[in-house]
């Protein structure tokens, strides 16, 4: 690389350039992120200290949570720092390490949420052979593929990001490295290179989203044999899952399933996915999971006893 970059460090022109806008950003991404890291590790918490919470979907639940805060750690606390700063800059393998790890915890929650979908296809379809299909190394050996899938993904647009050569300039109209914003610096002929990562992103985002449409659109059918009552509990363990499906892949598809050239709402929509989206998974899962706040509760209670001793 060293042949072939001139440029050792990038400069983000950041959400705004009024100081004003970017003192109050400050003071509304700091809280954001600090209620992610502890929403989300309420979460793990919970499904590792209670005996109510031992299902799969909550063994999935735990590692969708964690991936979350991997996840909006690779580009809230530099977004965070940055609104405070006069200049913006992160080094050339900075910026490749950014890159690798927003899309290695992106691909990984696409693969976990398509977990999260055959989880409950089984649940609700196959409910006499559930325990057994979904055993513990089942469910080991598909949070593993999650994992294996994410790096994978991850991985190969690193590979065809660090064929571009960087001259010149290092001026990115965003706040994180980001690989549209990228490919309009390097000093060369983009147009295949876009193309191939456009599609691996893309492909990611169509593949899974596809299989949990369909996945949910079987269980919607297989539902119409049971009772209101039956239907009503099956559709209310889906429907936080469904939520958070279309939260995340809806921006994913807006950004990745286009040309690759940016647009003024991008930065916008990157904010929506790298920090909302986040934010807004262990409220809904606690919010509209009754045994989530059950064992929530009981976890206060029993902190409320110890503090007292």
């Amino acid at each position: 690389m060293a042949n072939t970059h001139n440029v050792t460090e990038f400069i983000f022109l950041g959400l705004s350039p009024s100081r004003e806008v970017q003192k109050v950003c400050f003071v509304i991404f700091l809280p954001l992120y600090m209620a992610i890291v502890l929403g989300n590790f309420l979460i793990v918490l919970l499904v590792f200290v209670s005996r109510s919470l031992r299902s799969p979907m909550y063994f999935f639940l735990s590692y969708l949570s964690f991936v979350e805060i991997c996840y909006a750690s690779t580009t809230a606390p530099k977004l965070i720092s940055d609104l405070l700063a006069e200049r913006k800059a992160i080094s050339l393998w900075g910026c490749m390490a950014q890159l690798f790890f927003t899309h290695f915890f992106g691909g990984t929650e696409s693969f976990l949420l398509t977990v999260m979908a055959y989880d409950r296809y089984v649940a609700i379809c196959k409910p006499l052979h559930y325990t057994t299909i979904m055993n513990r190394q089942a469910c080991a050996v598909l949070v593993g593929m999650a994992w294996l899938g994410g790096f994978v993904h991850s991985f190969a647009q690193i590979l065809l990001t660090f064929r571009l050569p960087f001259c010149g300039p290092n001026v990115m109209d965003h706040y994180f490295c980001d690989l549209l914003p990228l490919l309009k610096l390097a000093c060369s002929d983009t147009f295949l290179i876009g193309l191939l990562i456009v599609t691996n992103g893309g492909t990611v985002a169509v593949f899974c989203f596809v299989v949990l449409l369909g996945s949910y659109v079987v269980i919607l059918l297989h539902l119409r044999t049971r009772s209101s009552e039956g239907r009503r509990k099956a559709l209310s363990t889906c429907a936080s899952h469904i939520t958070v499906v279309l939260l995340f892949f809806g921006p994913c598809i807006f950004i990745y399933l286009r040309p690759s050239a940016t647009l003024p709402m991008d930065k916008v929509v990157a904010v929506f996915y790298t920090v909302i989206t986040p934010l807004l998974n262990p409220l809904i899962y606690s919010l509209r999971n009754a045994e989530v706040k059950k064992a929530m509760k009981k976890l206060w209670v029993e902190t409320m006893k110890l503090e007292r001793k």
